[in-house]
């Protein structure tokens, strides 16, 4: 078993990708730790959408890039093959900090797994568009569900990034 602050400690965020597929077995582990993240009142409101379809990944992409105001040949994805979308069900008042936990738990496993990952933001204004909409449709996803963020997944291109020092005033006790 892995030291998780060891995880915690040198876990980075990776925005150069080679284009290596992750193995399904160790994305399959990856979302399992995404289910086990702590929910208020254990409602478990998130939802996990695991993309390995080039062709939905790259309509992700596009989208996510149009929301930046960018070029759709920017990748906001940077290379990664797979984007795990984490949402979460509206009607749950801490649904925000529910997804937010999965997240965390998604990045964490990756590492402890080897595999490089990045939280990419604009996933909720993904899904509130019709767009985004349709696509959760057409996979049979029905509710009100927030976009959370992505969990892009994937092998880093290059070096791995480095720790920044932690800053000074980090902690207060009283």
């Amino acid at each position: 078993m892995s030291d998780i602050l060891d995880v915690i400690k040198t876990r980075r965020s990776v925005r150069k990708y080679k284009n290596d597929m992750v193995p399904a077995e160790i994305i399959d582990k990856i979302i399992e730790a995404g289910t086990y993240a702590a929910t208020g009142m254990d409602r478990q409101s998130p939802i996990i959408l695991a993309v390995t379809d080039k062709e939905l990944r790259d309509k992700l992409s596009k989208m996510n890039s149009r929301i930046m105001g960018k070029s759709e040949d920017f990748d906001p994805f940077y290379g990664a093959p797979v984007v795990l979308v984490v949402l979460a069900d509206k009607s749950m008042p801490t649904y925000i900090y529910d997804g937010t936990l999965v997240m965390g738990n998604l990045m964490l496993e990756a590492h402890a797994l080897g595999v490089d990952s990045c939280w990419i933001h604009r996933a909720k204004e993904e899904f509130e568009s019709e767009e985004g909409r349709e696509i959760l449709k057409s996979l049979g996803i029905e509710g009100d569900y927030e976009g959370i963020g992505h969990c892009i997944l994937g092998y880093v291109d290059g070096e791995e990034p480095q720790c920044h020092p932690r800053k000074d005033n980090w902690v207060y006790r009283a």
